[in-house]
Protein backbone atom coordinates (compact mmCIF):
# COMPACT_ATOMS: atom_id res chain seq x y z
CA UNK A 1 0.00 0.00 0.00
CA UNK A 2 1.74 3.31 -1.24
CA UNK A 3 1.02 6.37 1.19
CA UNK A 4 1.68 9.69 -0.42
CA UNK A 5 0.83 13.39 -0.56
CA UNK A 6 1.76 16.88 1.81
CA UNK A 7 0.85 15.36 4.88
CA UNK A 8 3.55 12.42 4.07
CA UNK A 9 6.59 14.34 3.10
CA UNK A 10 5.84 16.98 5.78
CA UNK A 11 6.33 14.63 8.68
CA UNK A 12 9.24 13.07 7.34
CA UNK A 13 10.85 16.07 5.81
CA UNK A 14 11.07 18.17 8.40
CA UNK A 15 11.20 15.64 10.69
CA UNK A 16 14.90 15.34 8.96
CA UNK A 17 14.88 18.95 9.30
CA UNK A 18 14.49 18.62 13.41
CA UNK A 19 11.03 19.91 13.31
CA UNK A 20 8.90 16.64 13.71
CA UNK A 21 6.20 17.83 16.05
CA UNK A 22 5.89 21.01 13.90
CA UNK A 23 5.77 18.50 10.67
CA UNK A 24 3.26 16.59 12.47
CA UNK A 25 0.79 19.65 13.38
CA UNK A 26 0.84 20.87 9.47
CA UNK A 27 0.27 17.24 8.22
CA UNK A 28 -2.98 16.61 10.54
CA UNK A 29 -3.65 20.17 9.16
CA UNK A 30 -3.50 19.57 5.66
CA UNK A 31 -5.34 15.99 5.72
CA UNK A 32 -8.25 17.76 7.51
CA UNK A 33 -7.93 20.09 4.62
CA UNK A 34 -7.93 17.37 2.01
CA UNK A 35 -10.62 15.10 3.72
CA UNK A 36 -13.07 18.48 3.10
CA UNK A 37 -11.68 19.28 -0.10
CA UNK A 38 -12.69 15.86 -1.58
CA UNK A 39 -15.98 15.84 -0.23
CA UNK A 40 -16.57 19.75 -1.45
CA UNK A 41 -15.23 20.53 -4.34
CA UNK A 42 -13.95 17.55 -5.51
CA UNK A 43 -17.56 15.76 -5.44
CA UNK A 44 -20.19 17.76 -4.48
CA UNK A 45 -19.46 20.11 -6.82
CA UNK A 46 -18.97 18.24 -9.22
CA UNK A 47 -22.08 16.39 -9.16
CA UNK A 48 -24.09 19.79 -9.09
CA UNK A 49 -22.52 21.18 -11.68
CA UNK A 50 -22.82 18.30 -13.82
CA UNK A 51 -26.14 17.37 -13.20
CA UNK A 52 -26.62 21.05 -14.44
CA UNK A 53 -25.43 20.13 -17.99
CA UNK A 54 -27.67 16.97 -18.17
CA UNK A 55 -30.58 18.67 -16.71
CA UNK A 56 -30.51 20.85 -19.77
CA UNK A 57 -30.65 18.31 -23.01
CA UNK A 58 -32.21 15.38 -21.22
CA UNK A 59 -35.76 15.50 -20.19
CA UNK A 60 -35.37 12.37 -18.33
CA UNK A 61 -33.89 14.06 -15.42
CA UNK A 62 -35.68 17.19 -15.13
CA UNK A 63 -36.38 18.00 -11.76
CA UNK A 64 -35.16 14.68 -10.44
CA UNK A 65 -31.75 15.27 -9.09
CA UNK A 66 -31.82 12.55 -6.71
CA UNK A 67 -32.50 9.92 -9.71
CA UNK A 68 -28.82 11.70 -11.46
CA UNK A 69 -27.60 11.72 -8.08
CA UNK A 70 -28.21 8.55 -7.32
CA UNK A 71 -26.85 7.00 -10.62
CA UNK A 72 -23.68 8.99 -10.52
CA UNK A 73 -22.79 7.90 -7.00
CA UNK A 74 -23.46 3.80 -7.82
CA UNK A 75 -21.27 4.84 -10.19
CA UNK A 76 -18.79 6.85 -8.11
CA UNK A 77 -19.10 4.12 -5.33
CA UNK A 78 -18.30 0.80 -7.90
CA UNK A 79 -15.25 2.55 -8.91
CA UNK A 80 -13.76 3.77 -5.38
CA UNK A 81 -14.49 0.17 -3.77
CA UNK A 82 -12.42 -1.36 -6.08
CA UNK A 83 -9.13 0.64 -5.09
CA UNK A 84 -6.50 2.99 -6.65
CA UNK A 85 -6.32 0.30 -9.57
CA UNK A 86 -10.34 0.40 -10.85
CA UNK A 87 -9.97 4.09 -10.00
CA UNK A 88 -6.79 4.19 -12.39
CA UNK A 89 -8.30 1.77 -14.76
CA UNK A 90 -11.16 4.01 -15.45
CA UNK A 91 -9.45 7.84 -15.34
CA UNK A 92 -7.03 6.89 -17.61
CA UNK A 93 -9.70 5.79 -20.23
CA UNK A 94 -12.23 8.84 -19.57
CA UNK A 95 -10.53 11.26 -19.26
CA UNK A 96 -7.76 11.11 -22.56
CA UNK A 97 -11.06 10.50 -24.80
CA UNK A 98 -13.34 13.21 -23.54
CA UNK A 99 -10.61 15.98 -23.60
CA UNK A 100 -9.64 14.74 -27.58
CA UNK A 101 -13.48 15.38 -28.27
CA UNK A 102 -14.01 18.61 -26.38
CA UNK A 103 -10.37 19.69 -28.19
CA UNK A 104 -11.30 18.81 -31.13
CA UNK A 105 -15.04 20.26 -31.15
CA UNK A 106 -13.40 23.56 -30.00
CA UNK A 107 -10.66 23.46 -32.46
CA UNK A 108 -13.29 22.87 -35.30
CA UNK A 109 -15.10 26.18 -33.84
CA UNK A 110 -11.94 28.13 -33.67
CA UNK A 111 -10.75 27.38 -37.16
CA UNK A 112 -13.89 28.38 -38.92
CA UNK A 113 -13.90 31.17 -37.18
CA UNK A 114 -10.39 31.93 -37.09
CA UNK A 115 -10.39 35.56 -38.33
CA UNK A 116 -12.39 36.54 -35.25
CA UNK A 117 -9.67 34.64 -32.90
CA UNK A 118 -7.64 37.97 -32.44
CA UNK A 119 -10.61 39.88 -31.46
CA UNK A 120 -11.34 37.28 -29.21
CA UNK A 121 -8.22 37.95 -27.36
CA UNK A 122 -8.77 41.70 -27.41
CA UNK A 123 -11.76 41.72 -26.10
CA UNK A 124 -10.52 38.84 -23.14
CA UNK A 125 -7.47 41.15 -22.45
CA UNK A 126 -9.41 44.72 -22.63
CA UNK A 127 -12.20 43.18 -20.17
CA UNK A 128 -9.70 42.40 -17.96
CA UNK A 129 -7.91 45.56 -17.88
CA UNK A 130 -10.86 47.85 -18.34
CA UNK A 131 -11.83 50.65 -16.18
CA UNK A 132 -15.13 48.80 -15.08
CA UNK A 133 -12.87 46.10 -14.25
CA UNK A 134 -10.40 48.32 -12.29
CA UNK A 135 -13.24 50.22 -10.72
CA UNK A 136 -14.67 46.49 -9.54
CA UNK A 137 -11.44 45.76 -7.22
CA UNK A 138 -8.13 44.84 -8.74
CA UNK A 139 -7.88 42.61 -6.46
CA UNK A 140 -11.14 40.95 -6.35
CA UNK A 141 -10.39 40.35 -9.77
CA UNK A 142 -7.21 39.01 -9.15
CA UNK A 143 -8.34 37.27 -6.38
CA UNK A 144 -11.12 35.60 -8.55
CA UNK A 145 -8.76 34.43 -11.43
CA UNK A 146 -6.42 32.83 -9.14
CA UNK A 147 -9.15 31.12 -7.50
CA UNK A 148 -10.80 29.66 -10.45
CA UNK A 149 -7.10 28.73 -12.25
CA UNK A 150 -6.20 26.88 -8.73
CA UNK A 151 -9.42 25.34 -8.49
CA UNK A 152 -9.06 24.21 -12.61
CA UNK A 153 -5.65 22.94 -13.04
CA UNK A 154 -4.93 22.17 -9.06
CA UNK A 155 -1.51 23.45 -9.49
CA UNK A 156 0.29 24.43 -6.07
CA UNK A 157 -2.89 22.68 -4.28
CA UNK A 158 -0.80 19.40 -3.25
CA UNK A 159 -3.73 17.35 -4.26
CA UNK A 160 -1.83 16.14 -7.35
CA UNK A 161 1.53 14.62 -5.62
CA UNK A 162 -1.08 12.08 -3.68
CA UNK A 163 -1.82 9.87 -6.93
CA UNK A 164 1.97 10.74 -8.34
CA UNK A 165 2.90 8.89 -5.58
CA UNK A 166 1.55 5.76 -6.48
CA UNK A 167 3.02 5.76 -9.54
CA UNK A 168 5.64 2.78 -10.07
CA UNK A 169 9.06 4.53 -10.57
CA UNK A 170 12.47 4.38 -9.30
CA UNK A 171 12.57 8.38 -9.95
CA UNK A 172 10.59 10.64 -8.69
CA UNK A 173 11.74 13.52 -10.61
CA UNK A 174 10.68 11.40 -13.91
CA UNK A 175 7.03 11.45 -12.32
CA UNK A 176 7.11 15.37 -11.29
CA UNK A 177 8.34 16.17 -14.82
CA UNK A 178 5.07 14.29 -16.55
CA UNK A 179 2.92 15.98 -13.52
CA UNK A 180 4.04 19.82 -14.95
CA UNK A 181 1.84 19.04 -18.22
CA UNK A 182 -1.17 18.75 -16.40
CA UNK A 183 -1.80 22.56 -15.59
CA UNK A 184 -0.40 23.31 -19.26
CA UNK A 185 -3.01 20.59 -20.76
CA UNK A 186 -6.04 22.01 -18.66
CA UNK A 187 -5.67 25.68 -18.40
CA UNK A 188 -2.91 26.57 -21.16
CA UNK A 189 -5.26 24.58 -23.80
CA UNK A 190 -8.71 23.46 -22.45
CA UNK A 191 -9.64 26.64 -20.62
CA UNK A 192 -8.19 28.80 -23.17
CA UNK A 193 -9.78 27.22 -26.05
CA UNK A 194 -12.75 27.55 -24.07
CA UNK A 195 -12.75 31.08 -23.28
CA UNK A 196 -12.38 32.04 -26.85
CA UNK A 197 -14.86 30.17 -28.11
CA UNK A 198 -17.08 31.73 -25.55
CA UNK A 199 -16.30 34.91 -26.66
CA UNK A 200 -16.50 34.26 -30.52
CA UNK A 201 -19.76 32.66 -30.71
CA UNK A 202 -21.30 35.79 -28.10
CA UNK A 203 -22.45 33.42 -25.28
CA UNK A 204 -21.08 35.82 -22.65
CA UNK A 205 -22.96 38.36 -23.57
CA UNK A 206 -25.98 36.05 -23.31
CA UNK A 207 -28.48 35.75 -20.45
CA UNK A 208 -27.79 31.48 -20.51
CA UNK A 209 -26.00 31.02 -17.00
CA UNK A 210 -22.75 30.82 -16.09
CA UNK A 211 -20.03 28.34 -16.10
CA UNK A 212 -20.91 24.66 -17.61
CA UNK A 213 -24.46 26.29 -18.80
CA UNK A 214 -22.75 29.20 -20.89
CA UNK A 215 -20.10 27.09 -22.09
CA UNK A 216 -23.33 24.83 -23.45
CA UNK A 217 -24.88 27.30 -25.15
CA UNK A 218 -21.56 28.09 -27.02
CA UNK A 219 -21.01 24.91 -28.60
CA UNK A 220 -24.41 24.87 -29.17
CA UNK A 221 -24.80 28.07 -31.40
CA UNK A 222 -21.99 26.92 -33.63
CA UNK A 223 -22.40 23.05 -33.49
CA UNK A 224 -26.40 22.01 -32.99
CA UNK A 225 -25.61 18.39 -31.62
CA UNK A 226 -22.81 18.66 -29.58
CA UNK A 227 -24.51 20.11 -26.59
CA UNK A 228 -25.81 16.56 -26.30
CA UNK A 229 -21.91 15.60 -25.85
CA UNK A 230 -21.18 18.20 -24.22
CA UNK A 231 -23.39 16.92 -21.04
CA UNK A 232 -21.80 13.38 -21.73
CA UNK A 233 -18.50 14.84 -21.61
CA UNK A 234 -19.16 17.02 -18.22
CA UNK A 235 -20.37 13.61 -17.13
CA UNK A 236 -17.55 11.90 -17.54
CA UNK A 237 -15.05 14.63 -16.35
CA UNK A 238 -16.85 15.17 -13.26
CA UNK A 239 -17.14 11.53 -13.08
CA UNK A 240 -13.10 11.03 -13.06
CA UNK A 241 -12.42 13.56 -10.97
CA UNK A 242 -14.77 12.29 -8.15
CA UNK A 243 -13.11 9.09 -8.24
CA UNK A 244 -9.76 11.33 -8.02
CA UNK A 245 -10.53 12.95 -5.20
CA UNK A 246 -11.99 10.39 -3.19
CA UNK A 247 -8.50 8.75 -2.93
CA UNK A 248 -7.18 12.22 -2.34
CA UNK A 249 -9.34 12.36 0.57
CA UNK A 250 -8.90 8.57 1.73
CA UNK A 251 -5.42 9.28 2.14
CA UNK A 252 -5.97 12.13 4.63
CA UNK A 253 -8.64 9.25 6.20
CA UNK A 254 -5.86 6.64 6.57
CA UNK A 255 -3.34 9.23 7.84
CA UNK A 256 -5.74 10.14 10.28
CA UNK A 257 -7.92 7.36 11.65
CA UNK A 258 -6.07 4.85 10.05
CA UNK A 259 -7.79 2.19 7.25
CA UNK A 260 -10.99 1.17 9.16
CA UNK A 261 -12.27 4.22 8.56
CA UNK A 262 -11.89 4.25 5.37
CA UNK A 263 -15.22 2.54 4.29
CA UNK A 264 -17.48 4.78 6.23
CA UNK A 265 -15.82 7.63 4.32
CA UNK A 266 -16.46 6.40 0.66
CA UNK A 267 -20.09 5.76 2.35
CA UNK A 268 -20.31 9.35 3.32
CA UNK A 269 -18.75 10.62 -0.27
CA UNK A 270 -21.60 8.70 -2.50
CA UNK A 271 -24.00 9.97 -0.13
CA UNK A 272 -22.92 13.55 -0.70
CA UNK A 273 -22.90 13.38 -4.46
CA UNK A 274 -26.38 12.75 -4.15
CA UNK A 275 -27.17 15.54 -1.29
CA UNK A 276 -25.76 17.63 -3.94
CA UNK A 277 -28.25 17.11 -7.01
CA UNK A 278 -31.24 17.85 -5.04
CA UNK A 279 -31.15 21.65 -5.27
CA UNK A 280 -29.56 22.30 -1.73
CA UNK A 281 -26.54 23.87 -2.91
CA UNK A 282 -27.37 25.74 -5.52
CA UNK A 283 -26.90 29.36 -4.45
CA UNK A 284 -23.78 30.61 -5.72
CA UNK A 285 -22.11 31.38 -2.68
CA UNK A 286 -22.98 27.72 -1.39
CA UNK A 287 -21.25 26.75 -4.97
CA UNK A 288 -18.06 29.19 -4.00
CA UNK A 289 -17.91 27.44 -0.59
CA UNK A 290 -17.46 24.36 -2.06
CA UNK A 291 -14.50 25.37 -4.80
CA UNK A 292 -12.76 27.06 -1.77
CA UNK A 293 -13.41 24.34 0.23
CA UNK A 294 -11.31 22.20 -2.79
CA UNK A 295 -9.06 24.11 -3.37
CA UNK A 296 -8.49 27.88 -1.64
CA UNK A 297 -7.75 26.47 1.80
CA UNK A 298 -5.32 23.67 0.08
CA UNK A 299 -3.39 26.21 -1.34
CA UNK A 300 -2.69 28.57 1.69
CA UNK A 301 -1.85 25.64 3.62
CA UNK A 302 0.65 23.92 0.55
CA UNK A 303 2.22 27.15 -0.37
CA UNK A 304 4.50 27.45 2.47
CA UNK A 305 5.52 23.69 2.09
CA UNK A 306 6.13 24.43 -1.66
CA UNK A 307 8.93 27.54 0.15
CA UNK A 308 9.84 25.23 2.68
CA UNK A 309 11.32 22.01 0.33
CA UNK A 310 11.58 23.84 -2.94
CA UNK A 311 14.89 24.29 -2.93
CA UNK A 312 15.37 20.44 -2.12
CA UNK A 313 13.14 19.34 -4.97
CA UNK A 314 15.02 21.70 -7.39
CA UNK A 315 18.58 19.71 -6.23
CA UNK A 316 16.88 16.84 -6.61
CA UNK A 317 15.82 17.71 -9.97
CA UNK A 318 19.27 19.15 -11.39
CA UNK A 319 20.83 16.01 -9.95
CA UNK A 320 18.73 13.72 -11.45
CA UNK A 321 19.16 16.20 -15.29
CA UNK A 322 23.31 15.91 -14.76
CA UNK A 323 23.08 12.23 -14.32
CA UNK A 324 21.11 11.98 -17.68
CA UNK A 325 23.24 14.24 -20.00
CA UNK A 326 26.19 12.47 -18.60
CA UNK A 327 24.64 8.80 -19.54
CA UNK A 328 24.78 7.46 -15.85
CA UNK A 329 21.19 5.99 -16.54
CA UNK A 330 21.46 3.07 -18.60
CA UNK A 331 19.90 3.15 -22.04
CA UNK A 332 16.88 1.40 -21.44
CA UNK A 333 15.98 2.97 -18.01
CA UNK A 334 16.73 7.07 -19.54
CA UNK A 335 13.56 8.37 -20.78
CA UNK A 336 12.97 9.79 -24.06
CA UNK A 337 11.44 13.47 -24.63
CA UNK A 338 8.76 11.07 -26.06
CA UNK A 339 7.95 9.28 -23.11
CA UNK A 340 7.72 12.25 -21.14
CA UNK A 341 5.80 14.01 -23.53
CA UNK A 342 3.23 10.88 -23.40
CA UNK A 343 3.49 10.57 -19.71
CA UNK A 344 4.90 7.04 -20.16
CA UNK A 345 7.74 5.91 -17.47
CA UNK A 346 10.24 3.35 -19.43
CA UNK A 347 11.60 1.37 -16.28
Amino acid sequence: QVMGGPMRYLQEGLSEMGMSKFGRVLAIMFAVMCIGGSLGGGNMFQANQSFAAVEEVMPLFEGRGWLYGLMLATMVGVVILGGIKRIGAAAGVIVPVMCGVYVLAALWILLSHASQVPMAVETIVRGAFSPTAVTGGVVGVIVQGFKRAAFSNEAGVGSASIAHSAATTDEPVREGIVALLEPFIDTIVVCTMTGLVVVITGAYQMDTGDGVLMTSHAFGSVLGWFPLVLSFAVVMFAFSTMISWSYYGEQGVVYLLGNWAVVPYKLIYCLLAVVATVGIISTDAALDALTGLGTGVMLFANIPIMLIFGYASMKVYHNYMAKLKAGKFPKHDAPSIEDVVSGQDVE
